[in-house]
C-alpha cells in the first residue's frame, strides 16, 4: 500500500514538473514572439535552452519570479529591452582565437586569395573585432590588405561601436601575443598598437580597410559577394532551421570557390544542402563553395 501511494507521489510530482516546463516554454515563447512584434529582433529560432538560460538571467537581475512577470517590463521598459539584448548577444572573442585557424588561414588560403584583383572578405557576428584586427593583420603581412575590405557585422549595434574604435584591454596582450605566435606572426605584435593607460589601440593604416556595420543573420538578407566568410562559434545558439537559412545566406554571398570558415563545434552537416560545400580543411572547418544543387 506504501509503495502505492509513494508511486502516485512520484507521478503526480512528474506531472506537476512537466506542467510547469509546458508553462515556462509557453512564457518564453510569448516572450520572443513579443519582442519580435514591438522591437524587430527575432530570437524565435534561437537554442531554447540557451535563450532561456539568458532570459532567466536577465530575469533574477530585474528581481521579478516569472517570465510572464519579466516579459512586461521587457514591453514597458525599453532599457530592459537593451539590457536583455546585450545578454542575447554573444561577445566571446580573442585576437588570433584558435591560432591554428589563422595559420591554415595564411598557409593555405591566402596563396588562393593573393591571384585575385581585389577581396571581399566577410566577418558575421564579429562581436568586438578582435577576429577582424586578427585577419587584417596576417592580410597585412601578406601583402594583400590594400585589395581587401573587410566587412564585419554583428546584431549588436553597441558592439560594432566599440568595434569601430580598435581598443583592447592592455591585461589581455601577453595572452594575445602568443596567439599571435603560434598563427605564424612575422613581426613583433606590439608593432601593430600602441599602449594608453590600461588599453592598446591599433594603427590606424589596420583599420582603412575594415567597415563596420550593423546586420543581423535572423533577418537580414545577403548584401555583398565575397571570397570568403567567417562565422565562427555563432551557429551553436541556432536551432536547425535558423542555421540552415544562415547557411543559404552564406551561400548566396558566396562567389564561387569562396571560402567558408565556421567554429570547431559547429558543423556544416546539419546543412540540408551540405554537398553545396567541399571540405577544404577539415580540422579547422573551412569548406569551399561548390556548385548548389537543382532540384
Amino acid at each position: 500500500m506504501n509503495d502505492l501511494i509513494e508511486y502516485k507521489s512520484q507521478i503526480e510530482k512528474k506531472t506537476q514538473i512537466e506542467k510547469k516546463n509546458e508553462i515556462e516554454k509557453i512564457e518564453v515563447e510569448l516572450l520572443l514572439e513579443g519582442i519580435y512584434q514591438l522591437y524587430g529582433y527575432d530570437f524565435r529560432n534561437y537554442a531554447y535552452s540557451s535563450i532561456k538560460r539568458r532570459i532567466w538571467y536577465r530575469a533574477q537581475i530585474e528581481n521579478v519570479k516569472s517570465i510572464s512577470e519579466f516579459q512586461a517590463r521587457v514591453f514597458n521598459q525599453p532599457t530592459v529591452m537593451k539590457e536583455l539584448l546585450r545578454n542575447f548577444s554573444i561577445n566571446v572573442t580573442e585576437m588570433f582565437r584558435d591560432p591554428s585557424f589563422f595559420q591554415a588561414f595564411r598557409i593555405e588560403i591566402v596563396p588562393i586569395l593573393r591571384e585575385l584583383p581585389f577581396i571581399k572578405i566577410w566577418h558575421a557576428g564579429c562581436s568586438s573585432g578582435e577576429e577582424v584586427y586578427s585577419m587584417a593583420i596576417v592580410l597585412h603581412e601578406e601583402g594583400i590588405y590594400d585589395k581587401t575590405k573587410i566587412y564585419a557585422t554583428d546584431m549588436d549595434e553597441e558592439i560594432i561601436e566599440k568595434a569601430k574604435e580598435g581598443k583592447v584591454l592592455l591585461e589581455h596582450m601577453q595572452r594575445y601575443t602568443k596567439n599571435y605566435q603560434q598563427a605564424g606572426g612575422q613581426k613583433e605584435f606590439s608593432d601593430y598598437y600602441a599602449v594608453n593607460n590600461d588599453q592598446v589601440e591599433f594603427h590606424p593604416f589596420l583599420k582603412k580597410n575594415l567597415i563596420f556595420a550593423h546586420h543581423n543573420l535572423v533577418t537580414d538578407h545577403s548584401f555583398n559577394e565575397f571570397q570568403m566568410i567567417v562565422c565562427r562559434n555563432v551557429l551553436i545558439y541556432f536551432n536547425k532551421n535558423l542555421t540552415n537559412r544562415v547557411y543559404d545566406l552564406f551561400f548566396d554571398s558566396l562567389s564561387e570557390r569562396g571560402f567558408l570558415g565556421i567554429g570547431s563545434k559547429e558543423s556544416i552537416q546539419v546543412y540540408q544542402l551540405s554537398n553545396n560545400f567541399e571540405e577544404f580543411n577539415l580540422k579547422e572547418k573551412i569548406y569551399i563553395k561548390g556548385k548548389k544543387s537543382r532540384n
